[in-house]
Formats: structure tokens, C-alpha cells, sequence
């Protein structure tokens, strides 16, 4: 009964450790923020974004592989609630961002991959840790909301595309959610 129970306690205390870990207990704050700007080498998805993370790293070997451009975001803009629209037909921008000593390099690439300069906006903005992959679930699970409530009270519509940008040497999640009026 003894060892039973320290088991059981020794499992919940790693449950604990993790999710404190990977941000369960940080508090998400929204705010409206100029931002774009960047320039984006990426492909268009459509299916499931769970998806997104094998693509994105595709992108990222074929940039470094092929063209010599060493990338450190990643991004993914996603176009539809999956609340609303079935899986199959979820699109999305897959993608790595490109810095701009890398940026003349753009049109070498422009048959394999799609490129843009992401429009520089106002946006819903919101950050999370990157701290690995538990960390992409657990800002789904904290920032999304905290973006829908802050939507909500400030009276926008609750459409429009977000996009998530993965801030490797910041060790962040950054998520920027177009505002419709």
C-alpha cells in the first residue's frame, strides 16, 4: 500500500513538474501592437494543422540545405477556426522567416517555395515560453482563449487569420491575431 502510494505520488509530482514547466501556470496577456514586416519563404497547406510542424521543417532544411539560409522562426498563419471547419479543409502558411541579410536571396527560391513580405499592421498580440513541443500544446490551450476573451470585450469580430511565430533564440511563441472591426 506504501509503495503504491508513493508511486502514485511520485507520478503526480512529474505531472506537476511539466506543467509548470512547459507554462501551465503562466498568465497570457493580449495587447494591440504594430507589427509585420517580415519577409516569409513558406508553402500553403491545406488538411490538418497538426501537420504544420513537419512542413515547416522541410522548409527549414530545404533553406538551409539548398540555399544556404540559416533560419531561427518558424511561422505558420492559420486561416480557419478548427472549432468550425473539418480538418481535411484547414488551410494554412507554412514557412520559416527570413532575415533580411538573407532577404536578396528570396528570388532564387521563388520556384520551390512562396514568398511575401508579411503586412506590417496592428495586431492582437500575445507571447508564450518555448521551452519544446509541449509548449506549442500548452499555448494552444492558454493563449487561444485569452485572444477569444479579449476579441470579445473589446467588441471585434472573431475571424480573421492568426499567425504563430516560433522565436527559437528568444525561447518564445509569438502570436498575432488579425483584428476585424
Amino acid at each position: 500500500m506504501n509503495i503504491t502510494l508513493i508511486i502514485i505520488v511520485a507520478i503526480l509530482g512529474i505531472f506537476a513538474i511539466v506543467f509548470v514547466y512547459y507554462g501551465g501556470l503562466i498568465k497570457v496577456t493580449c495587447r494591440i501592437e504594430k507589427q509585420g514586416g517580415e519577409k516569409l519563404a513558406y508553402k500553403q497547406m491545406t488538411g490538418d494543422y497538426a501537420k504544420s510542424a513537419k512542413l515547416m521543417d522541410e522548409i527549414y532544411y530545404s533553406l538551409l540545405n539548398n540555399y544556404a539560409i540559416d533560419t531561427c522562426k518558424g511561422f505558420g498563419i492559420y486561416y480557419d477556426n478548427p472549432k468550425v471547419v473539418e480538418k481535411s479543409k484547414l488551410r494554412s502558411d507554412i514557412g520559416c522567416i527570413v532575415e533580411d541579410k538573407d532577404s536578396s536571396k528570396l528570388t532564387q527560391i521563388a520556384e520551390e517555395l512562396s514568398t511575401k513580405t508579411f503586412p506590417e499592421r496592428s495586431y492582437i498580440v500575445a507571447e508564450f515560453p518555448s521551452k519544446g513541443k509541449l509548449s506549442i500544446l500548452f499555448g494552444i490551450m492558454k493563449v487561444y482563449p485569452a485572444i477569444e476573451k479579449y476579441v470579445e470585450y473589446n467588441g471585434y469580430k472573431n475571424e480573421g487569420s492568426v499567425m504563430e511565430i516560433y522565436d527559437v533564440p528568444n525561447r518564445k511563441i509569438v502570436y498575432r491575431k488579425e483584428i476585424i472591426e
